[in-house]
């Protein structure tokens, strides 16, 4: 196990108490431009985190990060009613919950998650693809 870099974990620390400014600042600084649309305080907190200790403490191989998702994400056949989806896309997060005659998305019904995905995206998708329910398949971009 490598050894503790107390400057990191101090920053790390003060990382959780950053104002979303002062996050897109810091990003900045260490990596250029943030991503455009990221409107979540949360979300860039757990990315500089997630970078910084990875270039610390040594980052996920590529099998680590396939196991690690096939073994997290459900598939479309174990959804059961009341299981929610979510799925971050230009920076903003979308959950969806399965119900027992389709799938509710922002207070609406949907038949499918295809549906949603397009309501989404604007484009076609396969809904289960895009939320990351197909076993193999990753997220993509249209």
């Amino acid at each position: 196990m490598t050894p503790a870099n107390h400057e990191l974990e101090s920053f790390l620390v003060r990382l959780e108490t950053m104002p979303l400014v002062e996050l897109r600042d810091e990003w900045r600084k260490r990596w250029g431009p943030p991503p455009h649309a990221l409107r979540s305080s949360r979300l860039l907190r757990h990315l500089i985190a997630w970078r910084l200790q990875a270039a610390e403490y040594g980052d996920l191989t590529w099998d680590d990060r396939r196991r690690l998702k096939a073994a997290s994400l459900p598939t479309l056949q174990t959804l059961k009613e009341g299981s929610r989806v979510a799925r971050e896309y230009l920076g903003v997060i979308h959950e969806v919950v399965a119900e027992r005659d389709g799938f509710r998305y922002r207070e609406r019904q949907y038949r499918s998650l295809s549906a949603i995905a397009r309501e989404i995206t604007g484009v076609r998708w396969n809904g289960p693809r895009f939320f990351g329910l197909r076993a193999g398949v990753g997220h993509g971009t249209p």
